[in-house]
């Protein structure tokens, strides 16, 4: 008789065998037929959240402007505090806050070109459905960027 399991229980007193075979019923051995390999099933856990190290500051880069925010660490030192929010004032040029504020950026750094085969039929993917509100907000995101000339749409032939 050549069975994977025949070394573990040859020795083993009745008993002891039902033990044994209740025990590894269904569990795959080495090649030895020796020391079984427990099956690894998936476990199920909490799906993993990410949170903040630490609560952040909201900045106001334009006093009294609520549309214009930002966010630092709260935990830094009052003087070094002053000094970034003086600095992100200062500089609150720099933000985009809409799509039109990106002007003066070169093309050659934002522009992505499809390299297709004129030779091959493009293939239409299937419409891709969202519940109504997301599909107002993927829509308002669009006419955006539509109206900020950041993207066009296009026709295959």
């Amino acid at each position: 008789m050549h069975c994977k399991h025949a070394n573990a229980t040859s020795r083993l007193s009745k008993e002891e065998r039902k033990e044994y075979w209740r025990k590894h019923r269904g569990k795959k051995t080495t090649k030895r037929g020796k020391d079984p390999i427990p099956r690894l099933e998936p476990k199920e856990e909490a799906p993993i959240t990410v949170q903040p190290v630490e609560e952040l500051l909201t900045v106001e880069l334009i006093p009294g402007d609520r549309g214009k925010v930002t966010k630092i660490r709260s935990e830094m030192k009052e003087d070094v505090r002053d000094q970034v929010v003086n600095c992100l004032r200062k500089n609150k040029d720099i933000f985009a806050w809409t799509p039109q504020d990106l002007e003066g950026i070169d093309l050659g750094v934002i522009t992505h070109h499809l390299n297709l085969d004129p030779i091959i039929r493009p293939v239409t993917q299937k419409k891709r459905l969202f519940e109504p509100e997301r599909d107002k907000i993927i829509q308002g995101e669009v006419n955006k960027l539509l109206i900020a000339r950041h993207i066009r749409e296009i026709q295959f032939p």
